[in-house]
Parts: structure tokens; sequence; C-alpha cells
């Protein structure tokens, strides 16, 4: 089969109806739209919430709370992934974080869980940990510092150390 044989099936395509043309047609006159009203008229279309002139969903609901668009998201990571994806003695943070597949962004904040057990040894820097969390680190023998670095902070810093690396080669 070639590219130019390939055809729809039969029937799937079909002439459009051809509205207007006068009443022996059957879609004369008003041409399927009705008598007057907004869905007659040419450019007519309703929103996705309209509900006839009722008072639609979105506005009959009570609102409560408010979004603080200022507040800090943080990506969780679990004890139990450290273990699996890293080697004792290795050190954690946020660009071994992305290195090892455990994060998509570089500059995100961490806050590390308890959820799994660790056996290992790592060096832990996050900008956030659970108390059970920290425990568990610290309970075979590894070391937890907490970052207070901004998302500005963080990318000037990670600049720093591609420029240092740079030098150095």
């Amino acid at each position: 089969m070639k590219l130019n044989e390939v055809k729809p099936a039969p029937g799937a395509i079909r002439k459009g109806k051809r509205v207007g043309r006068g009443n022996a047609s059957g879609q004369g006159g008003t041409a399927g739209r009705g008598h007057k009203g907004a869905q007659a008229r040419s450019g007519a279309s309703k929103r996705k919430s309209f509900e006839g002139g009722q008072m639609r969903m979105v506005r009959r609901i009570p609102k409560f709370g408010f979004t603080n668009l200022f507040r800090t998201e943080y990506h969780p990571i679990n004890v139990g992934l450290l273990e699996q994806r890293y080697e004792n003695g290795e050190t954690v943070d946020t660009a071994s974080l992305v290195a090892h597949g455990l994060m998509s962004k570089k500059y995100d904040y961490v806050k590390l869980l308890d959820t799994g057990t660790l056996t290992k040894k790592l060096s832990v820097t996050v900008d956030s940990i659970s108390k059970t969390a920290r425990e568990k680190i610290e309970a075979v023998g590894g070391s937890v510092t907490i970052e207070h670095l901004n998302e500005r902070q963080k990318r000037a810093r990670s600049k720093a150390a591609l420029e240092t690396a740079g030098a150095s080669e």
C-alpha cells in the first residue's frame, strides 16, 4: 500500500448540509437556528459554565480560605529512595538528587521524609527535614545540614560551582 492509495472508509466523508437555501430544502427560513435569541445570531457562542441565565454553579457555591501566593512548595523525598539510589558514604544534596533522577528541577526546595528504612551512612544537605527522618539518618551515623537558601541564592551558587569547575579544567 502506498500513501497515494490511502482512502477514507466508504461513507466516512459526507457533504455538509446546505442551510438557508429556500423553504423547499427543509432548512430554509431560519436555517435550523429557530426564531430570534442569541443562538440565532451569527458569531454566537455560550461560555462553558452558561446555565441559561440561571446563576451559574461557580457563583452559587460558597468560597472560603485563600491561596498564599508566596508559599514555599517542597519536593518530598523519602529516606527509602536514598537507600535505593545512593551508596554508603555519599553526599546527598539538590544537585545529586537531580543527577540520581529523584528530582527534575535543581532549584526546587527539598524536604526529606521518613518513609522507608535507611542502613547507609549519608551526608545530607536539604532545605527541610522531618524529625523522624533526621533521627533515622543520625542513627546510622550520617549527618544532616539544613540549607536556608532561596531560589536566587541556589542559582548563584550553582553558577559559581560551574565556573570554578570550568576554571579548574
